[in-house]
């Protein structure tokens, strides 16, 4: 099954082929290397007349952006009541991952409906897409990240968005400051993360995800409340399966009650076909079914 993020209107994939996709943010059109895109393109994406930059792979690895038109340093564009500013990146990157809107939708809805104070952990968080929506939503969200950078955007993106507080950022090691919280005993409601395929912590630990994953995760769920909401996983540089992130939370989270769900992610393209864009698997408690 794969969960389209088609509610968007301030971004579009336009079209995609030959290892690209062709996409709209906001009145800015990008062209960017896609993996998953491992069909023929339909028409020249190359050729766009209102294309203003292509991310280019180096055969060293890595690669860089060439600007065939004058760009913002960055620029805004929105998904509801949430706003977010996007630019060109390392390694592709825009510093947002609209894709994301289908689980930013699932973990907003199951907050609202809570009808209780939430207390949520956001591990990798990245730029914060999941943290605004969350605490757009009403929870209280702890933000972890090891990039400072990647931290101090996600906090301009949450004042975007008109959230003022209830959000605390942290830059650290997600491991460390999981095995800190539980010495701590510290608890959450509902935890989220993307974590990387490999990577480095803020004092250079090492992160590698076939090794690492299984008991990061068996670690934060001894973070989980006695009542709690969700675990989510997503996945999408790792390439994991949506039936591996089942397999994780069904045997990290034995014995609690509730459902787990794996699905695929993805956005709907202007040319008809949906575009894979990873994974999710998620943990819902029995109580809040």
């Amino acid at each position: 099954m794969i969960r389209l993020a088609d509610e968007w209107k301030d971004y579009s994939v336009i079209a995609t082929g030959d290892g690209y996709k062709l996409e709209r943010w906001g009145e800015i059109v990008l062209l960017r290397p896609d993996p998953q895109v491992i069909w023929g393109a339909q028409t020249d994406l190359f050729a766009r007349k209102d294309l203003a930059a292509v991310y280019r792979r180096s055969e060293k690895g890595g690669g860089s952006w060439e600007y065939r038109k004058p760009l913002p340093e960055s620029w805004k564009i929105s998904y509801k009541d949430l706003t977010f500013r996007v630019r060109p990146m390392g390694f592709k990157h825009t510093g947002l991952f609209p894709e994301q809107a289908v689980n930013w939708e699932r973990m907003g809805a199951l907050v609202r409906n809570a009808g209780r104070p939430v207390k949520v952990l956001n591990l990798f968080a990245y730029t914060g897409g999941a943290t605004v929506a969350l605490a757009k939503a009403g929870a209280e969200v702890v933000h972890v990240d090891a990039a400072k950078g990647m931290v101090e955007r996600a906090g301009k993106n949450a004042r975007l968005s008109g959230i003022s507080g209830g959000i605390r950022y942290l830059v650290d090691d997600c491991k460390k400051f999981v095995l800190r919280e539980l010495r701590r005993g510290n608890r959450y409601d509902a935890i989220v993360m993307d974590p990387p395929s490999y990577g480095r912590g803020p004092g250079g630990e090492m992160w590698k995800i076939e090794t690492e994953i299984y008991p990061f995760v068996s670690l934060c769920a001894q973070l989980l409340s006695d009542d709690p909401l969700f675990f989510l996983i997503n996945s999408y540089t790792t390439g994991l399966q949506p039936a591996v992130l089942s397999n994780l939370l069904t045997l990290c989270l034995k014995g609690r009650k509730g459902t787990i769900e794996s699905y695929e992610v993805g956005l709907p393209t202007e040319e008809g076909i949906p575009l894979p864009c990873g994974a999710g698997g998620i943990y819902i408690h029995e109580r809040t079914l």
